[in-house]
């Protein structure tokens, strides 16, 4: 950059679960890999912000993390709330100090609506109030959360498509706004232009649907290998349901039976519950291909055979957009 005022390059690097971002990065960046550049990530993951999901949001290692350093992870307890709005105050933070240690932000990720409010900013949306969102609240109680969502779907599908069932605080938001204002959520900063203090590099990973298809049922096979059930049961130990924030993510709230007195208890069916994950992650998959297109700007760009060729893509269009020029 020839002076403070010179937007800063960032690398913008988004893909659906089990693409392979985490090793491709690794490899571009990593203390054992190409070397193209310093670099740090700010992960772009709305789940591996919670502290003791570890195996089931599929966090990079303490050893990743030393080949390269990664932010926003780790910094909630599953009862709190993460919003799109917390993501961009503390990415803007975590990148003002990358930038001044020399390195190339990359934010990393598969939210997609973190990185869209993170390139465009956030929606100028109506401000929360307190009296709609206790009578949404009374609504949710009184007749189920299918039901606001049904009524999202009829005047904002595009927010229905990204918001999941259980995601009460972002149903209810999108509802709160939308009877506000009569508008969707959807139409606020959709067509705003990326932020100017930024230079972005926008690139989305894929794979062929059927070979991303097989690599989700074999992570999910192996977080099960690796202990994902003892993990589900520590938190539930604890005191976390998926009444809280980060349990009602896939590959946790799986887990949780809801019985007739409206607690929770643990699925003993281990094998269900395994089933039942891969199958929400392909259909998450499904939604964040179809989000990719709504990010600006954006390349995509089809995995190689391995991860050390998928990085030499990776790295020609760095040279490109970014004119950097590696080794």
């Amino acid at each position: 950059m020839d002076s403070v005022k010179d937007p800063i390059p960032v690398l913008v690097l988004f893909g659906p679960t089990a693409s392979g971002k985490t090793n491709v990065l690794l490899h571009l960046f990593g203390s054992c890999g190409s070397g193209i550049c310093k670099a740090e990530v700010v992960s772009a993951d709305s789940m591996q912000v919670y502290r003791g999901m570890d195996i089931g949001t599929a966090k990079p290692s303490a050893e990743e993390c030393t080949q390269l350093p990664h932010h926003l992870i780790d910094i909630c307890e599953p009862s709190e709330q993460f919003s799109a709005g917390d993501f961009v105050r503390l990415a803007d933070n975590a990148i003002t100090g990358i930038v001044r240690r020399g390195a190339l932000p990359v934010v990393c990720g598969g939210t997609g609506f973190y990185l869209k409010n993170f390139i465009t900013g956030l929606p100028e949306a109506p401000p929360a109030d307190a009296e709609m969102r206790t009578a949404l609240k009374q609504e949710l109680r009184r007749n189920g959360a299918a039901a606001l969502m049904e009524e999202l779907a009829r005047f904002d599908p595009a927010s229905a498509e990204k918001i999941h069932l259980n995601d009460e605080y972002r149903l209810l938001r999108a509802v709160e706004v939308q009877r506000l204002s009569g508008r969707p959520l959807s139409s606020y900063n959709a067509d705003a232009p990326p932020r100017p203090q930024y230079r972005f590099t926008v690139i989305g990973l894929f794979r062929p649907r059927e070979e991303l298809y097989r690599r989700i049922d074999a992570r999910c096979a192996a977080m099960f290998a690796q202990g994902l059930p003892d993990e589900v049961r520590c938190l539930y130990e604890a005191g976390y349901t998926p009444q809280d924030p980060g349990l009602r993510a896939i590959g946790y709230r799986e887990f949780f039976v809801e019985d007739a007195n409206s607690g929770y208890r643990l699925s003993q069916d281990i094998a269900g519950v395994q089933e039942l994950v891969a199958r929400n992650s392909r259909r998450y998959a499904k939604r964040q291909v179809t989000f990719f297109a709504s990010l600006p700007d954006a390349k995509k760009l089809m995995a190689g055979r391995t991860d050390a060729e998928t990085a030499e893509l990776l790295r020609g269009e760095l040279k490109k957009k970014l004119e950097i020029s590696g080794k």
